[in-house]
C-alpha cells in the first residue's frame, strides 16, 4: 500500500465517526479549544481528545500553542486528497444518471401515451 492510499483510507476512518464529522464541522468555522469542540457534546473531555488524536493522526486538523491553550484548526489538504480521489469516478457516476434520466423520459412518454 503507498503513502497516499494509506493516507487516504486513515482520512476515511477519521471521517466514518460522526463525531469527528461534527468536530471538522466546527473548525470550519474557525478555531476552537478542546473545551469549545466538547461544549455540545455529551461526553467527557478525554473522549473528545481520543477524537481530535485521530483527526490528528488523519491530517485533518492541528494544533497551535496560544499562552495557556492549544486552539484546533482544520487542514483541508486530506480532504482534498479524497476530492481527488474520487473525481475519478465522476464520468461513472454521470454516466448513470445519464441513464436514470433517459429511463425516466420514457416512463414519462409511456404514461402521456397511455393517458
Amino acid at each position: 500500500m503507498s503513502n497516499d492510499e494509506d493516507r487516504l483510507s486513515q482520512t476515511f476512518a477519521a471521517l466514518a465517526n460522526t463525531t469527528r464529522r461534527a468536530i471538522l464541522a466546527r473548525l470550519a468555522e474557525g478555531e476552537a479549544t478542546v473545551n469549545e469542540l466538547a461544549e455540545p457534546f455529551d461526553m467527557s473531555l478525554p473522549a473528545i481528545s481520543k477524537h481530535i488524536r485521530v483527526l490528528e493522526r488523519a491530517g485533518l486538523i492541528t494544533q497551535g500553542q496560544k499562552a495557556q491553550y492549544r486552539p484546533c484548526n482544520i487542514d483541508v489538504t486530506p480532504l482534498k486528497e479524497i476530492s481527488k480521489w474520487t473525481e475519478q469516478y465522476r464520468h461513472i457516476w454521470e454516466e448513470r444518471f445519464d441513464r436514470i434520466d433517459d429511463y425516466i423520459d420514457q416512463l414519462n412518454i409511456k404514461e402521456i401515451n397511455n393517458d
